[in-house]
């Protein structure tokens, strides 16, 4: 069970979509966003995740409250780490920890987005 002063911090998961580009057209861009108070667990570990390091990516697992909106998070979204600004390629999830209470997503920074 995780202990809710971990949930330290807040992150936005936004799709893609289609918006207006001010000139009367459209473009892809992100919207919808779905906030989460969320924990952030940086992997060090085994080989893969040494490689991604060193090429500049850092594969992260954040944990959030399962609901509805969370739920919904694809892949082809991404997450913003909503006080530094770092933009993660959801890479896998959600998955539902052992107590179903949270959802575990892996995400991937310093990755063209």
């Amino acid at each position: 069970m995780m202990d809710a002063g971990k949930m330290d911090y807040l992150v936005a998961f936004e799709q893609p979509m289609k918006v207006d580009d001010g000139h009367g057209g459209k473009e892809q861009g992100w919207g919808n966003p779905v906030t989460a108070d969320a924990s952030f667990r940086f992997l060090r570990g085994g080989e893969t995740v040494q490689a991604s390091r060193l090429a500049g990516k850092q594969p992260v697992v954040v944990t959030v409250y399962d609901n509805s909106q969370t739920r919904a998070v694809k892949t082809s979204w991404r997450m913003r780490d909503q006080r530094s600004g770092e933009i993660y390629n959801v890479r896998s999830g959600p998955v539902p920890t052992d107590d179903r209470q949270y959802l575990e997503f892996t995400v991937e920074g310093g990755v063209a987005v």
